[in-house]
């Protein structure tokens, strides 16, 4: 695949149509060398490879910060991409040569949540399910998960550290071995099927040893053990002290007693609650009903009387019967409900005297033990039962989660022993050196063009820090000079690029690097004739400030995108639109 275009676009309109072309493409920076320091030469051609790298699965704050300091932000340019709804469009061509049907368009914006452009060919995707899309357009018949598809791309884009200084280490400092055993593993089309396998062992046994390191911060497992016997006889010990001292002592009985009253106390405190409360009510209930006899309205009662005998005619009960006869009903609820009353009354009265009495014995108990001068002594043991047992616990806990631990070790490390006798095998091992020979070829043969020099990568078995091994590669010639390694780097890439094609492992065809002013003019010419010679292969993709260029490369037909100081990327000074033709000094974020 190649880049076929990059288009910048917000709610206004178009920004940047930047179309790409085989062979040679820089992007340059124009501002002249006598204005660079004063400005800043903050206009712009790392955030096209930025821009890429967005599309291509990048953290979308990289294009807006500080790549020395993550934290500070570009806040000029953050809101311009924000609130003006910039949409990166990535088109990718399997051919820039010939006409395809089948180009790759992939969209990026930097808003959040429900406002996201995450789009590839027009299909929205969920940010793991974009990654995943991209791998499975890159390799379609790769079913695996390691490497990653941002691993096995991170030698096509070179604008951050550390692939802008390493040849082979090209991920984060924090990268293992065993990753990167994967993923040249992988590159060079010798990976295993249990590359996945390996590496989901590894990271667990990684886990499972730090969490022994944590259970062992203090007391290894065989010190807890030891500490554990110890404490056991000491517990024997107390055991055996507190059985004779409840032998050997009336204070025993007298203890238990005494919890046996405490406990009497509150079983008759809780029936004597319950009967106080139940008397309560009962007594409330006794007065709501006797205050419907005295405070009847015997007039209210008389006129009704009048009215219903005047409509109904002589009535065989008078007024008074009625009056009698309604005092009567209340009386007799009355004493219905008050004849609980006396039953209560007694139960509350023989729960406080067990109060009492209770009380009594307590008081005298408590006085006995304490006159005693054991009770101390018993619940100095008892403390210290409590304690022992406390730490027994503690102790078994962690002696336990141990002893799992160190099962779960052992059975990752058996399972790592077996995939590393076939990993390093005799066969396994010549398919490698194998792959090794024919990626050689071509590596030597593109640095002696370019440098004059015979580039190689090898691999050595080296031990890991968990005692383990893993292949490791790097290159021959280790060069110091910025200009060397980035020649190194580049030979590199260009290299791989022709190897993966005769081998048919599918790669992106084109690469991407930032700061190329660092390597000397002849080598840039040398680059130049070599990438436009292999154009159907290589598509170099580099920014670089214009005077740097040397003459050989100083052509209209290698620039793709031209930026100044009156010209920035983003043209947010102007809104997004072209700069007016006159002249401008003016300083504007990227």
């Amino acid at each position: 695949m190649f880049i076929k275009s990059l288009r910048i676009q917000n709610k206004h309109g178009i920004i940047r149509d930047i179309p790409f072309h085989a062979g040679l493409n820089l992007i340059v920076d124009e501002t002249p060398a006598d204005k660079q320091q004063s400005t800043g030469n903050n206009v712009g051609k790392t955030t096209v490879l930025r821009l890429i790298d967005l599309c291509l699965g990048g953290d979308p704050k990289r294009v807006y910060t500080d790549p020395e300091n993550p934290k500070s932000e570009y806040a000029a340019v953050k809101q311009f991409l924000v609130d003006t709804e910039v949409v990166v469009t990535l088109t990718l061509s399997r051919s820039l040569v010939f006409q395809s049907n089948d180009d790759l368009v992939i969209e990026r914006n930097f808003l959040a949540r429900r406002r996201i452009v995450r789009r590839i060919n027009g299909r929205e995707l969920t940010e793991d399910g974009f990654e995943q899309a991209l791998r499975d357009h890159l390799f379609p018949d790769d079913k695996s998960t390691k490497p990653t598809y941002r691993q096995i791309i991170s030698h096509n884009i070179r604008y951050k550290e550390p692939s802008l200084s390493n040849t082979l280490k090209t991920l984060d400092d924090y990268t293992r071995k065993d990753e990167y055993e994967a993923l040249y593993l992988f590159l060079l089309g010798a990976a295993f099927d249990e590359g996945d396998r390996k590496q989901e062992l590894t990271a667990k046994l990684r886990t499972e040893t730090a969490f022994k390191q944590r259970l062992e911060r203090r007391h290894t497992k065989a010190e807890l053990e030891i500490s554990l016997g110890l404490l056991l006889e000491e517990i024997k010990s107390l055991e055996s002290r507190r059985a004779t001292f409840r032998q050997g002592s009336e204070v025993g009985a007298q203890i238990e007693r005494l919890t046996e009253v405490k406990y009497l106390k509150g079983s008759v405190a809780s029936d004597l609650a319950r009967a106080k409360l139940r008397r309560e009510l009962v007594r409330e209930a006794v007065r709501d009903v006797g205050a419907q006899k005295s405070h009847i309205d015997v007039g209210e009662l008389q006129t009704l009387y009048t009215e219903v005998s005047e409509r109904l005619g002589g009535l065989t009960k008078t007024f008074d019967d009625l009056l009698s006869f309604h005092n009567r009903m209340v009386e007799e609820k009355t004493r219905y409900i008050a004849k609980e009353l006396p039953q209560l009354d007694a139960t509350i009265s023989g729960r406080e005297s067990e109060m009492r009495l209770l009380a009594r014995e307590e008081a005298k108990l408590v006085d006995e033990v304490a006159k005693s001068g054991e009770f101390e002594d018993m619940e100095l043991i008892v403390l210290a039962l409590n304690d022992c047992h406390r730490r027994r616990g503690e102790y078994e806990t962690v002696i336990s989660q141990l002893g799992t631990v160190d099962e779960s070790i052992s059975s990752i490390r058996e399972q790592l022993n077996e995939i590393d006798r076939r990993l390093f095998s005799q066969d396994s091992s010549a398919a490698i050196q194998s792959q090794l020979v024919k990626f050689n070829r071509h590596f030597s043969a593109v640095s002696e063009e370019l440098y004059g020099e015979k580039y190689a990568l090898k691999v050595e078995r080296t031990p890991t820090s968990d005692g383990r091994q893993t292949f490791e590669f790097s290159c021959f010639n280790t060069n110091f000079s910025s200009g060397k390694k980035q020649g190194e780097i580049t030979c590199f890439d260009i290299a791989y690029t022709l190897f993966a094609d005769e081998q048919q492992i599918p790669c992106y065809h084109f690469l991407l690097y930032d700061k190329k002013e660092l390597v000397h003019g002849n080598q840039l010419e040398r680059i130049g004739r070599l990438v436009e010679r292999e154009a159907d292969q290589i598509q170099f993709v580099a920014s670089i400030l214009r005077d740097k260029l040397p003459p050989g490369l100083d052509w209209e037909e290698h620039f793709v995108v031209k930026l100044s100081q009156n010209d920035k990327l983003f043209r947010i000074e102007t809104g997004g639109r072209s700069p007016p033709t006159s002249e401008s000094d003016r300083d504007e974020p990227v």
